[in-house]
């Protein structure tokens, strides 16, 4: 008995791990980035539904692991290997303190084996904390009250010098300020000094708006950030508001931590507006364990709210020209970790297609106007949503041929949710996905019936690739709400081919000596019969086209966040779920 016992255990492991068939350590990740988010915590932000909500993250590598701090999540996360993330609760406000904003906007920096932490406040009674063992969740105050507290601060430690800085501000209407701190008390050393201001009459990606083309507000300034690299000083800030798909990050640099700074030619450097999640604003440059560089930054949803946002993180460096960028071209797709050490602007996208993108769908239900199509059309503010969440209702995707499967990822909306803050406990989300070559006879492809994990943006890499036409995703619970998908994405290589060069693309734009909106460009193209989509990239000279634009189903684009004084090269390529076409020839618009 005990041998047929232990015989049986081993077969329904084998199972198992057949059926779930994903690797125990990811090669890749996807954005946004899957962690347990919290609800937003503010009762009049919730008025048009419960929701997730964070943004305005800080990633530090710190004594062999991530640290992730982010707008009031009650804790953080850790991390060895920028995949798996750990949530560490953790409540930095005292008693005192009325406010929801519990750790808004955070800091997050280092100095020697100590990591320091402080949230945003309007006042000078936010104390500043410390920690050199944050692993384990122990915290203590470096300073009761800090006379330095501001909203939306960075601490800066100029380690080759032993100096400490503070940046702040988010406005539209003032700068951002520097300050020097007391390398022994962390208090204000010297007065604040204004180190950057928005020009968005010549920037403009900085003016306000979706696409950069409302004007009825000034735009805001905020998220500063200091890099320090190669002995230059690389002050980051966010514009023009985090409720647009064109929210970014651009950098100013300087020779001393509180300037003068100057604009550097490519901006903004973090950027992203198109493809399913959108937005690349209010973030942080770190180095991950390999020394090479990342970009934390905010997306957003937006719908519920309009600080209704995620996470994404982005491959980054400086080129030989000293030039900060970030890559965020296919920047929601597949994208390599740091323990594979790829080239950032070469190799970091894994190469998985978008097997499903507007293919079929069919479901169990609908509730209303949150039609099926709308969980496989690449736009995370649009969902489908089933009436219950029972177990049993499901959604089933076509990919319209047999195609080779690598990785999947279940995008989940808040319909109907009933949490506020941080739960202590949850069922996670528990499901099952079936493959099909004929929609009538199905496989368990992924066993998630006894997860226990939180997985609103569930990402799977699977460890042998699966080859099939139908996935269907079966509800089995909720943590809350009803069974809501906003993108049900599945990633690999069909059997077809892939687009040809794109033909007849011109950008146009009114010329320097002309009157006209330099700011903008209107590009036109041929379409591409093969094509799902374009990535168009931009800069300012041909050889750092950093810039990326991505569009699905158009044949034009308006882009409205031109340097009017410059002049701007423009490439384009073509995608479907058989790969990516050769970019066109290099196109100068003066």
């Amino acid at each position: 008995m005990w041998i047929m016992n232990r015989v049986l255990f081993l077969m329904v492991l084998l199972f198992s791990i057949f059926s779930i068939g994903v690797t125990a350590q990811n090669k890749t990740y996807c954005n946004p980035i899957n962690i347990d988010y919290g609800y937003c915590p503010i009762p009049d932000f919730v008025k048009q539904g419960k929701h997730r909500a964070t943004a305005d993250p800080v990633i530090t590598f710190f004594k062999g692991e991530y640290y992730l701090f982010s707008t009031n999540q009650w804790g953080y996360w850790l991390s060895k290997d920028m995949s798996d993330w750990k949530f560490i609760s953790k409540k930095f406000l005292r008693p005192e303190h009325k406010v929801y904003d519990e750790l808004c906007a955070p800091s997050l920096s280092f100095v020697n084996d100590t990591l320091l932490v402080v949230g945003s406040t309007h006042g000078k009674d936010f104390p500043l904390w410390m920690s050199t063992n944050p692993s384990k969740g122990e915290w203590k105050e470096l300073i009761h009250k800090s006379e330095a507290a501001a909203w939306d601060p960075q601490i800066f430690w100029d380690k080759e010098k032993d100096e400490v800085y503070e940046y702040y501000g988010s406005s539209n209407l003032y700068p951002l300020y520097g300050m020097k701190l007391n390398r022994k008390t962390f208090q204000p050393e010297g007065e604040r000094i204004p180190v950057l201001a928005l020009n968005d009459d010549e920037h403009g990606w900085e003016r306000f708006g979706e696409h950069n083309d409302n004007t009825f507000l000034q735009p805001f300034t905020e998220g500063a950030f200091m890099t320090k690299h190669n002995g230059k000083y690389y002050l980051q800030y966010g514009a023009p508001g985090t409720e647009f798909s064109g929210y970014a990050d651009g950098v100013y640099v300087g020779n001393h931590p509180l300037g003068p700074f100057e604009y550097q030619s490519h901006n903004p450097f973090s950027y992203k507006p198109g493809g399913f999640a959108r937005g690349a604003g209010h973030g942080a440059t770190f180095t991950d364990n390999n020394d090479k560089y990342w970009h934390v930054s905010t997306i957003g949803v937006c719908v519920k709210n309009n600080f209704e946002r995620r996470l994404g993180i982005w491959p980054a460096g400086f080129d030989k020209d000293d030039i900060l960028y970030s890559n965020t071209a296919y920047g929601d797709y597949p994208t390599f970790l740091p323990s594979e050490n790829k080239g950032h602007l070469s190799e970091s996208f894994a190469g998985w297609m978008l097997l499903n993108y507007n293919k079929p769908v069919q479901v169990s239900s609908t509730l209303g106007g949150f039609q099926p199509n709308l969980a496989v059309d690449e736009d995370i503010k649009t969902y489908w949503s089933a009436k219950t969440a029972n177990k049993g209702e499901y959604l089933i995707s076509d990919l319209g041929e047999k195609s080779t499967i690598n990785a999947i990822q279940i995008n989940y909306a808040d319909q109907d949710a009933d949490i506020m803050g941080k739960p202590d406990t949850t069922t996670g989300h528990k499901y099952f996905i079936y493959t099909s070559d004929d929609n009538k006879n199905w496989k368990i492809a992924i066993d998630k019936s006894k997860s226990t994990k939180d997985v609103p943006h569930e990402y799977i890499e699977l460890q042998k690739p699966l080859v099939a036409r139908y996935l269907k995703l079966e509800n089995i619970s909720m943590p809350t709400g009803k069974f809501a998908i906003s993108g049900f994405r599945i990633f690999g290589k069909g059997s077809g081919e892939k687009p040809a060069e794109v033909k007849g693309f011109v950008p146009l734009r009114s010329g320097p000596r002309v009157k006209g909106e330099r700011r903008n460009v209107w590009f036109k193209w041929q379409q591409e019969p093969n094509a799902d989509g374009y990535v168009i990239y931009f800069g300012k000279s041909a050889d750092k086209l950093y810039g990326s634009i991505m569009v699905y189903g158009k044949t034009e684009y308006y882009f409205n966040g031109l340097d009017r004084s410059d002049a701007y090269y423009f490439q384009i390529e073509a995608f479907n779920n058989n790969g990516i076409g050769a970019k066109s020839e290099i196109k100068k618009a003066d």
